[in-house]
Protein backbone atom coordinates (compact mmCIF):
# COMPACT_ATOMS: atom_id res chain seq x y z
CA UNK A 1 0.00 0.00 0.00
CA UNK A 2 1.12 3.58 -0.61
CA UNK A 3 2.03 5.69 2.38
CA UNK A 4 -0.59 8.33 3.06
CA UNK A 5 -0.31 11.79 4.56
CA UNK A 6 -2.39 11.90 7.71
CA UNK A 7 -2.39 15.47 9.02
CA UNK A 8 -2.93 16.39 12.64
CA UNK A 9 -5.94 18.54 13.42
CA UNK A 10 -5.26 22.03 14.75
CA UNK A 11 -6.67 20.96 18.11
CA UNK A 12 -4.32 18.00 18.36
CA UNK A 13 -1.20 19.85 17.18
CA UNK A 14 1.06 21.47 19.75
CA UNK A 15 2.72 23.69 17.16
CA UNK A 16 2.33 27.37 16.38
CA UNK A 17 1.40 27.03 12.70
CA UNK A 18 2.75 30.47 11.81
CA UNK A 19 6.13 29.58 13.29
CA UNK A 20 6.19 26.29 11.41
CA UNK A 21 5.61 28.23 8.19
CA UNK A 22 8.87 30.06 8.94
CA UNK A 23 10.70 26.78 8.30
CA UNK A 24 9.77 26.94 4.60
CA UNK A 25 10.74 30.59 4.33
CA UNK A 26 14.09 29.83 5.95
CA UNK A 27 14.82 26.94 3.58
CA UNK A 28 13.82 28.98 0.55
CA UNK A 29 15.80 32.08 1.41
CA UNK A 30 18.90 30.53 3.01
CA UNK A 31 19.36 27.43 0.89
CA UNK A 32 17.36 27.37 -2.34
CA UNK A 33 17.50 31.00 -3.49
CA UNK A 34 21.26 30.99 -2.85
CA UNK A 35 21.78 27.74 -4.78
CA UNK A 36 23.24 25.97 -1.76
CA UNK A 37 20.71 23.15 -2.04
CA UNK A 38 18.96 21.84 -5.18
CA UNK A 39 15.69 21.17 -3.35
CA UNK A 40 14.38 20.51 0.15
CA UNK A 41 11.53 18.53 1.67
CA UNK A 42 10.57 18.50 5.33
CA UNK A 43 8.04 16.48 7.28
CA UNK A 44 7.26 17.32 10.90
CA UNK A 45 4.95 15.03 12.86
CA UNK A 46 3.58 14.79 16.36
CA UNK A 47 2.00 11.71 17.85
CA UNK A 48 2.40 9.97 14.50
CA UNK A 49 0.35 12.57 12.60
CA UNK A 50 1.87 15.08 10.21
CA UNK A 51 1.80 18.68 11.43
CA UNK A 52 3.77 20.13 8.50
CA UNK A 53 4.90 18.84 5.11
CA UNK A 54 6.48 20.91 2.36
CA UNK A 55 8.44 20.39 -0.84
CA UNK A 56 10.62 23.08 -2.42
CA UNK A 57 12.66 23.09 -5.60
CA UNK A 58 12.94 21.01 -8.78
CA UNK A 59 13.45 17.26 -8.73
CA UNK A 60 15.90 17.21 -11.63
CA UNK A 61 18.40 19.56 -13.20
CA UNK A 62 17.02 21.49 -16.15
CA UNK A 63 13.46 20.42 -15.49
CA UNK A 64 10.64 22.43 -13.93
CA UNK A 65 8.80 19.55 -12.22
CA UNK A 66 9.12 20.04 -8.44
CA UNK A 67 9.81 17.39 -5.85
CA UNK A 68 6.67 16.09 -4.18
CA UNK A 69 5.46 13.41 -1.79
CA UNK A 70 6.35 10.69 -4.31
CA UNK A 71 9.97 11.82 -4.81
CA UNK A 72 12.65 9.26 -4.04
CA UNK A 73 15.85 10.18 -2.20
CA UNK A 74 19.10 8.35 -1.49
CA UNK A 75 19.04 8.22 2.32
CA UNK A 76 22.57 6.82 2.76
CA UNK A 77 23.34 6.38 6.50
CA UNK A 78 19.69 6.68 7.45
CA UNK A 79 19.86 3.01 6.40
CA UNK A 80 21.80 2.29 9.61
CA UNK A 81 18.82 2.47 12.00
CA UNK A 82 16.94 0.01 9.77
CA UNK A 83 19.81 -2.49 9.93
CA UNK A 84 20.07 -1.97 13.69
CA UNK A 85 16.36 -2.69 14.14
CA UNK A 86 16.73 -5.83 11.98
CA UNK A 87 19.56 -7.07 14.21
CA UNK A 88 17.61 -6.39 17.40
CA UNK A 89 14.68 -8.36 16.02
CA UNK A 90 17.02 -11.36 15.90
CA UNK A 91 18.16 -10.59 19.47
CA UNK A 92 14.52 -10.73 20.57
CA UNK A 93 14.25 -14.17 18.95
CA UNK A 94 17.23 -15.42 21.00
CA UNK A 95 19.33 -16.06 17.89
CA UNK A 96 22.15 -13.67 18.79
CA UNK A 97 22.99 -11.30 21.67
CA UNK A 98 24.63 -7.92 22.15
CA UNK A 99 27.63 -9.51 23.87
CA UNK A 100 28.10 -12.22 21.22
CA UNK A 101 31.63 -11.98 19.78
CA UNK A 102 31.38 -11.04 16.11
CA UNK A 103 33.62 -13.93 15.07
CA UNK A 104 31.05 -16.42 16.42
CA UNK A 105 28.81 -15.44 13.49
CA UNK A 106 31.46 -14.12 11.10
CA UNK A 107 34.47 -16.43 11.66
CA UNK A 108 36.48 -14.34 9.21
CA UNK A 109 37.10 -11.92 12.10
CA UNK A 110 38.63 -14.52 14.42
CA UNK A 111 42.09 -13.35 15.44
CA UNK A 112 41.82 -9.87 13.92
CA UNK A 113 44.40 -7.55 15.50
CA UNK A 114 44.95 -3.86 16.20
CA UNK A 115 47.18 -1.79 13.93
CA UNK A 116 50.79 -1.63 15.11
CA UNK A 117 52.54 -0.51 11.91
CA UNK A 118 52.84 -0.95 8.18
CA UNK A 119 50.72 -0.04 5.19
CA UNK A 120 51.52 1.74 1.94
CA UNK A 121 53.09 -1.37 0.44
CA UNK A 122 54.56 -2.56 3.75
CA UNK A 123 52.79 -5.54 5.41
CA UNK A 124 50.58 -4.57 8.34
CA UNK A 125 51.81 -5.34 11.83
CA UNK A 126 49.24 -5.99 14.55
CA UNK A 127 48.87 -6.60 18.26
CA UNK A 128 46.08 -8.60 19.93
CA UNK A 129 42.87 -6.86 20.91
CA UNK A 130 42.28 -6.33 24.62
CA UNK A 131 38.69 -7.54 24.19
CA UNK A 132 36.98 -9.32 21.30
CA UNK A 133 34.83 -7.29 18.94
CA UNK A 134 31.24 -7.82 20.07
CA UNK A 135 27.92 -7.13 18.39
CA UNK A 136 27.36 -4.09 20.61
CA UNK A 137 30.56 -2.60 19.17
CA UNK A 138 29.09 -2.80 15.67
CA UNK A 139 25.90 -1.06 16.76
CA UNK A 140 27.63 1.80 18.62
CA UNK A 141 30.69 2.19 16.30
CA UNK A 142 33.27 1.15 18.88
CA UNK A 143 34.43 -1.87 16.83
CA UNK A 144 37.74 -0.35 15.69
CA UNK A 145 36.64 -0.26 12.04
CA UNK A 146 36.76 2.76 9.72
CA UNK A 147 35.56 4.21 6.40
CA UNK A 148 37.72 4.68 3.33
CA UNK A 149 36.56 8.27 2.82
CA UNK A 150 38.05 9.43 6.13
CA UNK A 151 41.54 9.81 4.62
CA UNK A 152 43.22 9.54 8.03
CA UNK A 153 45.16 6.31 8.30
CA UNK A 154 46.87 3.53 6.39
CA UNK A 155 43.85 1.37 7.14
CA UNK A 156 41.31 3.59 5.44
CA UNK A 157 43.82 3.91 2.57
CA UNK A 158 43.68 0.12 2.25
CA UNK A 159 39.87 0.40 2.02
CA UNK A 160 40.26 2.72 -0.96
CA UNK A 161 42.99 0.67 -2.63
CA UNK A 162 40.90 -2.50 -2.37
CA UNK A 163 37.68 -0.69 -3.32
CA UNK A 164 36.07 -2.44 -0.39
CA UNK A 165 33.10 -0.10 -0.23
CA UNK A 166 32.19 -0.21 -3.93
CA UNK A 167 28.61 -1.43 -4.24
CA UNK A 168 29.08 -2.30 -7.91
CA UNK A 169 32.61 -3.67 -7.53
CA UNK A 170 34.15 -7.09 -7.00
CA UNK A 171 32.63 -8.01 -3.64
CA UNK A 172 29.27 -9.26 -2.53
CA UNK A 173 28.51 -9.04 1.20
CA UNK A 174 30.41 -12.22 2.07
CA UNK A 175 33.36 -11.14 -0.09
CA UNK A 176 33.38 -7.75 1.60
CA UNK A 177 33.59 -9.39 5.03
CA UNK A 178 36.43 -11.65 3.91
CA UNK A 179 38.44 -8.71 2.55
CA UNK A 180 37.70 -6.42 5.50
CA UNK A 181 38.74 -9.04 8.06
CA UNK A 182 42.23 -9.15 6.53
CA UNK A 183 42.84 -5.56 7.65
CA UNK A 184 43.80 -4.52 11.18
CA UNK A 185 41.53 -2.56 13.48
CA UNK A 186 42.28 1.08 14.30
CA UNK A 187 41.89 0.44 18.04
CA UNK A 188 40.86 -2.32 20.40
CA UNK A 189 37.06 -2.71 20.45
CA UNK A 190 35.42 -0.52 23.07
CA UNK A 191 38.39 1.83 23.48
CA UNK A 192 37.17 4.61 21.17
CA UNK A 193 34.43 5.63 18.72
CA UNK A 194 34.97 5.82 14.97
CA UNK A 195 32.30 6.18 12.31
CA UNK A 196 32.74 3.16 10.12
CA UNK A 197 31.52 0.24 8.02
CA UNK A 198 30.42 -1.41 11.28
CA UNK A 199 26.77 -1.32 10.23
CA UNK A 200 27.63 -2.98 6.91
CA UNK A 201 29.22 -5.75 8.98
CA UNK A 202 26.05 -5.83 11.09
CA UNK A 203 24.08 -6.34 7.86
CA UNK A 204 26.21 -9.40 7.15
CA UNK A 205 25.41 -10.66 10.65
CA UNK A 206 21.67 -10.25 9.98
CA UNK A 207 22.07 -12.13 6.70
CA UNK A 208 24.01 -15.04 8.21
CA UNK A 209 21.90 -15.40 11.34
CA UNK A 210 18.57 -15.15 9.50
CA UNK A 211 19.67 -17.32 6.58
CA UNK A 212 18.11 -14.97 4.00
CA UNK A 213 19.60 -12.13 1.93
CA UNK A 214 19.65 -8.81 3.77
CA UNK A 215 17.38 -7.13 1.22
CA UNK A 216 14.85 -9.95 1.62
CA UNK A 217 14.88 -9.64 5.42
CA UNK A 218 14.29 -5.90 5.15
CA UNK A 219 11.43 -6.33 2.68
CA UNK A 220 9.64 -9.19 4.41
CA UNK A 221 10.20 -8.31 8.07
CA UNK A 222 10.20 -4.49 8.06
CA UNK A 223 9.15 -2.71 4.86
CA UNK A 224 6.14 -4.81 3.85
CA UNK A 225 4.61 -4.93 7.36
CA UNK A 226 5.05 -1.15 7.73
CA UNK A 227 3.74 -0.33 4.26
CA UNK A 228 7.10 1.13 3.19
CA UNK A 229 6.64 0.21 -0.45
CA UNK A 230 8.99 2.91 -1.73
CA UNK A 231 12.09 1.87 0.21
CA UNK A 232 14.66 -0.37 -1.48
CA UNK A 233 18.35 -0.87 -2.33
CA UNK A 234 17.75 -0.24 -6.00
CA UNK A 235 14.95 1.65 -7.69
CA UNK A 236 12.56 -0.47 -9.80
CA UNK A 237 12.31 0.51 -13.47
CA UNK A 238 8.72 1.67 -13.09
CA UNK A 239 9.72 4.13 -10.32
CA UNK A 240 12.98 5.55 -11.69
CA UNK A 241 11.18 8.64 -12.97
CA UNK A 242 10.60 9.57 -9.30
CA UNK A 243 14.29 9.47 -8.28
CA UNK A 244 15.68 12.96 -7.74
CA UNK A 245 19.03 14.18 -9.03
CA UNK A 246 21.89 14.07 -6.53
CA UNK A 247 24.74 16.55 -6.19
CA UNK A 248 28.11 16.97 -4.51
CA UNK A 249 30.02 20.09 -3.54
CA UNK A 250 33.50 20.50 -5.02
CA UNK A 251 35.71 23.29 -3.63
CA UNK A 252 36.34 25.89 -6.33
CA UNK A 253 33.50 24.58 -8.49
CA UNK A 254 30.51 24.59 -6.19
CA UNK A 255 27.56 22.23 -6.50
CA UNK A 256 27.90 19.73 -9.35
CA UNK A 257 25.76 16.80 -10.47
CA UNK A 258 26.87 13.55 -8.82
CA UNK A 259 24.19 11.02 -9.80
CA UNK A 260 21.50 11.78 -12.38
CA UNK A 261 18.14 10.36 -11.39
CA UNK A 262 17.25 9.17 -14.88
CA UNK A 263 20.48 7.17 -15.21
CA UNK A 264 21.24 6.53 -11.57
CA UNK A 265 23.59 3.92 -10.13
CA UNK A 266 20.67 3.13 -7.83
CA UNK A 267 18.69 1.90 -10.84
CA UNK A 268 20.94 -1.19 -10.90
CA UNK A 269 20.95 -3.91 -8.26
CA UNK A 270 24.16 -3.55 -6.20
CA UNK A 271 26.52 -6.49 -5.88
CA UNK A 272 27.37 -5.35 -2.35
CA UNK A 273 24.18 -4.70 -0.39
CA UNK A 274 25.04 -1.95 2.10
CA UNK A 275 23.27 -2.07 5.45
CA UNK A 276 25.29 1.01 6.31
CA UNK A 277 24.14 3.29 3.53
CA UNK A 278 22.43 1.74 0.51
CA UNK A 279 18.73 2.55 0.76
CA UNK A 280 16.50 4.84 -1.29
CA UNK A 281 13.26 6.01 0.31
CA UNK A 282 10.62 8.73 0.52
CA UNK A 283 9.85 11.14 3.33
CA UNK A 284 6.50 9.41 3.86
CA UNK A 285 8.05 5.95 4.07
CA UNK A 286 10.67 7.07 6.57
CA UNK A 287 7.93 8.86 8.48
CA UNK A 288 6.27 5.46 8.92
CA UNK A 289 9.55 3.99 10.19
CA UNK A 290 9.94 6.87 12.67
CA UNK A 291 6.30 6.52 13.75
CA UNK A 292 6.91 2.84 14.48
CA UNK A 293 9.92 3.73 16.65
CA UNK A 294 8.03 6.48 18.46
CA UNK A 295 5.15 4.05 18.92
CA UNK A 296 7.36 1.67 20.88
CA UNK A 297 7.93 -0.69 17.94
CA UNK A 298 4.33 -0.77 16.68
CA UNK A 299 2.51 1.03 13.87
CA UNK A 300 -1.21 0.77 13.15
CA UNK A 301 -1.53 -2.53 14.98
CA UNK A 302 1.57 -4.10 13.42
CA UNK A 303 4.40 -4.79 15.85
CA UNK A 304 7.91 -4.87 14.41
CA UNK A 305 9.93 -4.94 17.62
CA UNK A 306 9.33 -4.76 21.37
CA UNK A 307 8.84 -1.54 23.33
CA UNK A 308 11.61 -2.35 25.81
CA UNK A 309 13.98 -3.17 22.97
CA UNK A 310 13.43 0.31 21.51
CA UNK A 311 14.06 1.74 24.98
CA UNK A 312 17.35 -0.18 25.16
CA UNK A 313 18.41 1.00 21.71
CA UNK A 314 17.83 4.67 22.44
CA UNK A 315 19.94 5.17 25.57
CA UNK A 316 23.64 5.99 25.58
CA UNK A 317 25.84 2.87 25.33
CA UNK A 318 29.23 4.57 25.08
CA UNK A 319 31.63 3.18 27.72
CA UNK A 320 31.59 5.15 30.95
CA UNK A 321 28.65 7.24 29.79
CA UNK A 322 30.98 9.23 27.54
CA UNK A 323 30.01 11.34 24.53
CA UNK A 324 31.18 11.74 20.94
CA UNK A 325 33.27 14.85 21.60
CA UNK A 326 35.42 12.78 23.97
CA UNK A 327 35.45 9.35 22.31
CA UNK A 328 35.43 10.03 18.56
CA UNK A 329 38.66 9.51 16.64
CA UNK A 330 37.72 11.90 13.82
CA UNK A 331 34.25 12.64 12.48
CA UNK A 332 31.67 13.94 15.00
CA UNK A 333 34.37 14.89 17.51
CA UNK A 334 33.47 18.59 17.22
CA UNK A 335 32.28 20.63 20.22
CA UNK A 336 28.78 20.61 18.69
CA UNK A 337 28.62 16.90 19.59
CA UNK A 338 29.25 17.49 23.29
CA UNK A 339 26.34 15.98 25.16
CA UNK A 340 25.73 13.49 22.34
CA UNK A 341 26.01 9.82 23.22
CA UNK A 342 25.43 6.85 20.98
CA UNK A 343 22.93 4.05 21.40
CA UNK A 344 22.31 0.95 19.33
CA UNK A 345 22.08 2.54 15.90
CA UNK A 346 21.28 6.13 16.86
CA UNK A 347 22.96 9.21 18.28
CA UNK A 348 21.30 10.10 21.59
CA UNK A 349 20.97 13.47 23.33
CA UNK A 350 22.28 13.02 26.88
CA UNK A 351 22.81 16.68 27.83
CA UNK A 352 20.70 19.41 26.21
CA UNK A 353 22.78 22.26 27.65
CA UNK A 354 26.01 20.91 26.19
CA UNK A 355 24.37 20.45 22.78
CA UNK A 356 23.78 24.22 22.68
CA UNK A 357 20.45 23.95 20.83
CA UNK A 358 16.89 23.19 22.02
CA UNK A 359 15.98 19.54 22.46
CA UNK A 360 15.13 16.85 24.99
CA UNK A 361 17.19 14.35 26.91
CA UNK A 362 16.51 11.02 25.21
CA UNK A 363 15.91 12.45 21.75
CA UNK A 364 17.62 10.26 19.13
CA UNK A 365 18.62 10.83 15.52
CA UNK A 366 20.95 10.37 12.59
CA UNK A 367 21.41 11.48 8.98
CA UNK A 368 22.92 10.58 5.65
CA UNK A 369 25.85 11.80 3.57
CA UNK A 370 23.51 13.51 1.10
CA UNK A 371 22.31 15.85 3.90
CA UNK A 372 19.14 13.91 4.72
CA UNK A 373 18.26 13.72 8.41
CA UNK A 374 15.71 12.63 10.98
CA UNK A 375 15.21 13.03 14.70
CA UNK A 376 12.72 11.56 17.16
CA UNK A 377 11.80 13.17 20.47
CA UNK A 378 9.87 10.81 22.78
CA UNK A 379 9.34 13.56 25.36
CA UNK A 380 7.51 15.84 22.92
CA UNK A 381 6.18 12.90 20.87
CA UNK A 382 7.49 14.49 17.68
CA UNK A 383 9.74 13.58 14.81
CA UNK A 384 11.19 15.19 11.70
CA UNK A 385 12.29 13.80 8.34
CA UNK A 386 14.35 16.08 6.09
CA UNK A 387 15.22 15.22 2.50
CA UNK A 388 17.60 16.78 0.01
CA UNK A 389 20.50 15.46 -2.12
CA UNK A 390 23.85 17.14 -1.56
CA UNK A 391 27.10 15.77 -0.17
CA UNK A 392 28.96 16.16 2.08
CA UNK A 393 26.41 16.49 4.86
CA UNK A 394 28.88 18.51 6.94
CA UNK A 395 28.88 21.37 4.44
CA UNK A 396 26.09 23.38 6.09
CA UNK A 397 24.65 23.44 9.64
CA UNK A 398 21.13 22.91 8.29
CA UNK A 399 20.23 20.05 10.64
CA UNK A 400 20.91 22.12 13.74
CA UNK A 401 19.15 25.12 12.21
CA UNK A 402 16.02 23.15 11.37
CA UNK A 403 15.92 21.58 14.82
CA UNK A 404 16.09 25.03 16.44
CA UNK A 405 13.25 26.31 14.22
CA UNK A 406 11.05 23.29 14.95
CA UNK A 407 11.46 23.48 18.72
CA UNK A 408 10.79 27.23 18.63
CA UNK A 409 7.38 26.46 17.10
CA UNK A 410 6.26 24.22 19.96
CA UNK A 411 3.50 25.72 22.12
Amino acid sequence: MEAEMKFATSAASRFDIRRLAAVDAFLQERYLDTGRLPHAQILIAQGGEIAHFSSLGPAREGEAAPIDQHSLFRIASMTKPVTSVAFMMLVEEGRVALDTPVHHVLPEFKGVGVYAGGGGGVPFQTRPTAEPMRMIDLLRHTAGLTYGFQNRTNIDAAHREGKLESWHGNHDLDGFIAALAKLPLEFSPGDAWNYSVATDVLGAVVQRVSGVPLETFFRDRIFAPLGMDDTFFHVPEDKIDRLTDCYTFVPGKGRILYDRGAASAWSRAPKLVSGGGGLVSTALDYHRFCSMLLGGGELEGTRIIGRKTIALMTVNHLPGGSDLSKMSKSLFSEAANAGTGFGLGFAVNIDVARSMIPGSVGEYYWGGMFSTAFFIDPVEQLHMVFMTQLSPSSLYPIRRELKTLIYSALT
